[in-house]
């Protein structure tokens, strides 16, 4: 029982992890994005692009350092009480703070903020173009495994036909309509379509697996796109111009903006450049103190007299009244601490005359940067009006081609119908019929490899005018 149990938990997770592997277009997109290593890489930037914002932040706040020390000095030293030389050992504690602050500083602080500001801006439009840009590939590559799906279905559907028509064949052998000659075309047709459909489902399972690689799935058994039907769509944007397509894209391609907040970001180096150039301002304070752990000596207030010398004559000692005193221990560490504090502040002006021309070169190097970045965005301007262009021609053209095409079906169809009729009375060859079928067959390829060619081209196109991204 237990070993049912179990085995029906395995069947229904693996059709439940089936059923999950089997993907829509939005799903394929959103997997794409959430695998994506160059967008974890954006990520990554944009994140280190937040913490330099919070560190040109910092700079508007004082900088406040605390220090301490204890140390000890063993050596020869004199005994306070003896007078003597001998080896000793004192500690000593000391105590500060320091504090500084900058009062102008060629508003460096506050440009430095905008520049972090802008590139956070630029490094979340970078990942937006890089989510466009995988969206798009992600399309492409779904078509592609839609198209061959759909080509395999049509491949699969003639080489049907062709079998029923051997058939059929063979029976108007048999009534004395036909002759065997007419079996052998037919079957060497037969033959042929057997191929293409084993080249198609090879197509197909390179597609699927295209796709798969993109989205970071390795269990290719498992994965399939999801069967959707769709109309084609009507290329409305065809009747913008391409100006207006190049006008539009300009206000919204992320790739755009991204380009120009660096051209931002360039010019802000540039101030940024001039202000290291003026004087600065800045304040600062100190405070320290100091504690001793030796023993000291104190004042008794208690005299005596005490021999100095003797007369040379007599003998008689010369005396003198000396205070006493008394070896104590250290004072306390509170009094030592508010004995031997001291205080130290000040402003400091600072202006710079010569500091090995880095100032004046960082502005040269900033204005170079400024006009490469003017460079590039023009670049970007003249590749994207290129692009748009391109892309409006290959719409149209591929809007144009796809609708020959569907006229080229119906043609060939009537023609490959009337030839059914034909071949069917006995007055037309087995060689004439597969001609007109296999031309029947070439443009129902045609027409469904135009179809998805237009749907690709129309949707780059919609791209660069901001459309949303619907299959």
């Amino acid at each position: 029982m237990r070993l049912k149990y179990t085995s029906l938990v395995a069947l229904l997770y693996v059709s439940f992890y089936a059923q999950s592997q089997i993907l829509t277009l939005q799903d394929c997109i959103e997997l794409a994005l959430e695998k994506n290593i160059s967008i974890k890489q954006s990520e990554l930037d944009l994140a280190n692009a937040e913490i330099d914002k919070k560190n040109a932040f910092g700079s508007f706040l004082p900088s406040v350092n605390a220090n301490s020390s204890h140390s000890w000095n063993i050596g020869l030293n004199q005994n306070i009480t003896t007078g003597l030389l001998e080896n000793v050992t004192t500690q000593f504690s000391s105590l500060g703070v320091n504090m500084g602050v900058d009062i102008y500083k060629g508003l460096q602080n506050v440009k430095r903020l905008h520049r972090s500001n802008l590139a956070i801006i630029a490094q979340q439009y970078n990942i937006a173009n890089i989510t466009e840009n995988t969206s798009i590939l992600v399309a492409n590559s779904y078509l592609q495994v839609m198209f061959n799906r759909e080509f395999l279905e049509v491949q699969k559907s003639q080489l049907e036909v062709s079998k029923k028509e051997l058939e059929r064949t063979n029976v108007l052998i048999s009534a004395g309509v036909l002759t065997i000659a007419n079996v052998f075309e037919l079957e060497a047709t037969i033959a042929s379509q057997e191929q293409a459909v084993i080249q198609a489902e090879n197509n197909l399972r390179i597609a699927k697996i295209n796709l798969a690689q993109l989205l970071l799935i390795t269990d290719y058994d498992n994965f399939d796109v999801a069967v959707e039907n769709f109309d084609i769509p009507f290329p409305l944007i065809l009747e913008e111009t391409p100006k207006e397509i190049f006008e539009k894209a300009m206000t919204h391609r992320n790739d755009i903006k991204f380009s120009l907040t660096n051209l931002e970001i360039s010019k802000t180096d540039i101030e940024i450049a001039k202000a290291a150039l003026q004087p600065s301002l800045s304040a600062f304070y100190s405070y320290s103190t100091r504690i001793s752990y030796s023993d000291g000596i104190e004042r008794t207030g208690v005299f005596e007299e005490t021999p100095i010398g003797y007369v040379a004559a007599t003998g008689e000692a010369v005396n003198t009244n000396v205070e006493k005193r008394r070896v104590v221990g250290p004072d306390s560490f509170w009094n030592q601490f508010q004995m031997n504090e001291g205080h130290n502040f000040g402003v400091q002006l600072r202006i710079p005359i010569l500091n090995g021309l880095s100032s004046k070169n960082n502005l040269k190097r900033s204005k170079v940067n400024l006009l490469r970045a003017q460079n590039t965005f023009e670049q970007q301007k003249l590749n994207l009006e290129s692009d748009v262009n391109q892309a409006y021609n290959d719409a149209l053209g591929a809007y144009n081609f796809y609708k020959a095409a569907q006229k080229t079906v119906i043609a060939r169809g009537d023609a490959y119908n009337n030839a059914t009729k034909r071949f069917d009375a006995g007055v037309m060859n087995s060689f004439e019929f597969t001609q007109i079928k296999q031309r029947y067959e070439a443009s129902v390829s045609d027409e469904l490899r135009s179809k998805f060619d237009y749907i690709f081209k129309l949707k780059i196109l919609e791209f660069y005018f901001g459309l949303k991204l619907e299959i």
